[in-house]
């Protein structure tokens, strides 16, 4: 009889904003794969003025079990139930150390302002001060590139594949990084289209 192969999470590994990640619906597939009797459970906890919080909780039999926590308003996403609830699953999985290494979610974002399954915002304010702080270091990198045209038609079509339209892909770009689509710098850009991407999985997950 051949014995199967492991989960292995570091085949379906994908870079947002330069660092390694796990997207829940992996996450969920080697849980799967190690547990398959394991339960994960959801519950709507609140849902009120346009905003969601959803609790999961995910078990073990005879191990650990987690709970996490996810909120989304609609001000950010269309689906924010949806979402709210990927998160909230994102969350117990890897404090249950299902991509926990492969995560920012435990790390809040600093880098990039937020995280992908827990979209947190730092407040740009405390970042264009501690940029200030640096002035050396700015005037060494130099200012950023536009983005590319062929960047710019591949983030429209990612954007489109999502179900956004031009005037919500700016809305989200404007919330993501202060300008339009077309104004984004190349790294910008592919950030964008990372978390349109991840997200889109995330929805298709959920649903």
């Amino acid at each position: 009889m051949v014995a199967s192969t492991p989960f292995d999470p570091t085949r379906y590994l994908t870079r947002v904003n330069g660092s390694d990640y796990l997207e829940v619906k992996w996450r969920i597939a080697w849980l799967r794969d190690q547990h398959p009797d394991a339960t994960i459970e959801t519950e709507l906890v609140s849902h009120l003025n346009n905003s969601a919080v959803f609790r999961a909780r995910v078990c073990i039999p005879d191990g650990g079990s987690s709970t996490g926590w996810g909120s989304e308003t609609a001000g950010d996403f269309r689906d924010y139930l949806e979402k709210a609830e990927t998160k909230a699953i994102g969350r117990a999985l890897a404090a249950l150390g299902y991509g926990t290494q492969f995560c920012p979610d435990f790390e809040f974002g600093a880098a990039s302002g937020r995280v992908v399954d827990s979209p947190v915002k730092t407040p740009r304010t405390a970042r264009a001060s501690s940029d200030q702080e640096r002035p050396a270091a700015v005037s060494a990198i130099g200012p950023e590139q536009g983005a590319t045209q062929r960047q710019l038609r591949y983030l429209l079509a990612v954007a489109r594949e999502a179900g956004l339209d031009q005037e919500t892909l700016d809305e989200r770009s404007m919330l993501e990084f202060g300008v339009p689509a077309a104004s984004l710098s190349r790294k910008d850009a592919s950030s964008l289209i990372d978390m349109i991407q991840t997200r889109s999985s995330g929805a298709k997950l959920a649903s």
